[in-house]
């Protein structure tokens, strides 16, 4: 999330923070979540098998994050995943508002991507945004990530087709 961001929560009345709430709810209903003042308090839902946050935050009001966990990266190839990553940012996620980035203080592979709360984004855009990207988890995941050393090798070496964006 975007730094000094956590836990901003506007008051009642914000135009902005209620398109929020109207869309994390309409999520829910497309996750089938039954408690949905649970995800509006923590912000969080799984998405096959991948960690969300859902966040919306005070200094850019008018657009939601969604961030993925992809997971932990395999000892020793943090160069290369980090390369990996720029490249993807580069020629992928800049396109679709997203960025790639490790987490410092866990080395998880964290996918932010920026969502503008346009009259056109609804429940089911959500849901096709985080299964797209619940699909680009899948391919970071078992092909970098945690792949074994010789497939790991061939595609950080640029032996790789990547995903469509």
């Amino acid at each position: 999330m975007p730094e000094g961001t956590e836990g901003d929560a506007p008051d009642g009345g914000d135009p902005d923070h209620e398109r929020y709430i109207e869309l994390l709810t309409a999520l829910c209903g497309e996750l089938d979540l039954p408690d949905v003042p649970a995800v509006l308090q923590s912000r969080r839902v799984e998405v096959e098998g991948f960690s969300v946050i859902v966040d919306h935050v005070t200094n850019d009001p008018q657009a939601m994050y969604i961030q993925f966990d992809y997971g932990i990266t395999t000892a020793g190839r943090t160069l290369s995943i980090f390369r990996l990553m720029l490249e993807s940012n580069l020629l992928v996620y800049a396109q679709d508002q997203a960025q790639l980035g490790l987490d410092p203080d866990t080395g998880s592979t964290q996918l932010i991507v920026r969502v503008p709360m346009t009259d056109d984004i609804d429940g089911p855009w959500l849901m096709d945004t985080l299964t797209h990207y619940a699909e680009h988890g899948r391919y970071w995941k078992d092909h970098l990530l945690q792949a074994p050393d010789d497939m790991f090798e061939a595609i950080s070496a640029g032996d790789y087709l990547w995903l469509r964006a």
